[in-house]
């Protein structure tokens, strides 16, 4: 049985350091694949975009700096309220994201609620999940390589 928890939040995308656009960003969770967060960014003009990437990150986010490669999270400044940066990188591009932190902690409260942290191994089919992720990850190198 397919379970998920979805929210939509404003977020601001800080395009310069004069410049920022609040856009919707629909966060879903979802029993099928119970260690991923989805955010789909809805950016003006442009067909939505989604990144995925784990639960716990977003999690260990709200209280300090976390993520290597292509996510960083962090609270953006002092106290458990802080607005949190998300940073997201693809090569040399970057976007970075401020949202408050208060919206983010009750959608993950919402996900724990359906897959207790800890306890996502008893959801989904990891092994196939895994299987299914490297194939992929094969698959682009590849056609990077070729």
């Amino acid at each position: 049985m397919r379970e998920s928890v979805q929210s939509e939040v404003l977020m601001s995308f800080l395009v310069s350091e004069e410049l920022s656009l609040r856009i919707p960003v629909e966060l879903r969770y979802e029993t099928e694949d119970p260690y991923a967060v989805r955010m789909t960014f809805h950016l003006p003009g442009d067909a939505p975009v989604t990144w995925s990437f784990g639960r716990d990150l977003l999690m260990d986010g709200l209280l300090c700096p976390s993520g290597e490669g292509d996510v960083h999270i962090a609270p953006a400044g002092p106290g458990e309220c802080a607005d949190i940066g998300i940073r997201l990188q693809v090569r040399g591009d970057r976007a970075l994201f401020l949202v408050s932190a208060a919206p983010i902690a009750a959608f993950l409260d919402r996900t724990d609620r359906l897959v207790p942290l800890g306890r996502e191994r008893s959801y989904g089919d990891f092994e196939a999940d895994l299987d299914r992720a490297l194939k992929a990850i094969l698959a682009e190198a590849e056609e990077n390589a070729g």
